[in-house]
């Protein structure tokens, strides 16, 4: 059987496993993406990057990012930093600026350090099909099930995001995301579901900021969320670069007068590995 390796990276503690189109003996299916990333019954992670060559001019290679659930994304900040990282570290590339392709389209990194790099993510969006509802300012309020009222601001950067500005830092923190995360992240205004970020400011230009992703749940930290929070923030008047405060560490977002942003952090690889021929059967049979 042929060998199917993989390498584990992290970023702010959002954990990715990062495997070659080229390496896999199957395609990846829901079924497979959740026995890879379950944690007691597969290899455990937040989420599964697929790398390929691409399939147009200009690009260094094409990136797929699957969630534990077996749902596909259309972009992870964090998750495409991890892959323009390991890309430079594999031989894919000997530059440090290039292009590669997203499911939400093309985004330019520079790396600018042995374990950091800036990607350009293009311009967001406060409008989308992703809540088509809503008027061109993104800006609504929804009411969940249990009568509890949230004001949000709706962006769309790659993947919807669900913004929710909460001035107490004390309520924030207490927040149980397990609890409350579901029911917006379904909400009927939202066909797709969305990501949904809640966030304070701590003094301008710095925000304190709380994850709950589609198909992931709540989670240490988020690129998209934390951009989402950020275009938030700034759309309310704070200043650009927000630095964003998550469970895991810190994001730097810079956001443009026409929401175009930048979004600068770190990722590191935690292990290279190889899926076991045991399982890799197990995988085919499903």
């Amino acid at each position: 059987m042929t060998t199917i390796a993989f390498e584990k990276w992290q970023a702010l503690g959002n954990d990715y496993l990062i495997f070659e189109q080229r390496a896999l003996a199957f395609d990846f299916t829901p079924q497979r993406i959740e026995r890879i990333c379950d944690v007691h019954t597969g290899v455990g992670s937040d989420g599964i990057l697929l790398l390929s060559e691409p399939d147009g001019p200009g690009f260094v290679a094409r990136l797929r990012i699957f969630n534990p659930d077996g749902s596909e994304s259309g972009l992870s900040g964090n998750g495409a930093r991890e892959a323009v990282m390991y890309l430079r570290r594999n031989g894919w590339v000997d530059t440090d600026r290039f292009s590669i392709q997203t499911g939400a389209g093309e985004i330019r990194p520079h790396i600018t350090g042995p374990d950091t790099c800036t990607l350009d993510m293009g311009r967001a969006r406060t409008s989308s099909d992703d809540f088509p509802s809503g008027d061109a300012d993104g800006a609504a309020q929804l009411t969940t099930q249990d009568g509890r009222t949230w004001r949000f601001q709706h962006v769309q950067v790659g993947n919807p995001q669900c913004a929710i500005h909460h001035p107490d830092l004390d309520e924030l923190e207490a927040l149980e995301l397990a609890r409350v995360g579901p029911a917006i992240e379904r909400h009927e205004l939202f066909p797709n579901r969305t990501n949904v970020s809640w966030y304070a400011e701590l003094e301008p230009g710095v925000i304190r900021a709380r994850i709950f992703e589609r198909g992931v749940g709540e989670t240490m930290s988020s690129g998209t969320g934390a951009s989402g929070a950020a275009i938030a923030y700034v759309l309310r008047g704070g200043d650009s670069p927000v630095t964003v405060r998550l469970d895991g560490g810190e994001l730097v977002v810079d956001v443009a007068e026409d929401l175009h942003f930048d979004l600068t952090g770190w990722a590191r690889p935690v292990y290279r590995g190889e899926l076991a021929d045991d399982f890799c059967t197990e995988l085919e049979n499903l």
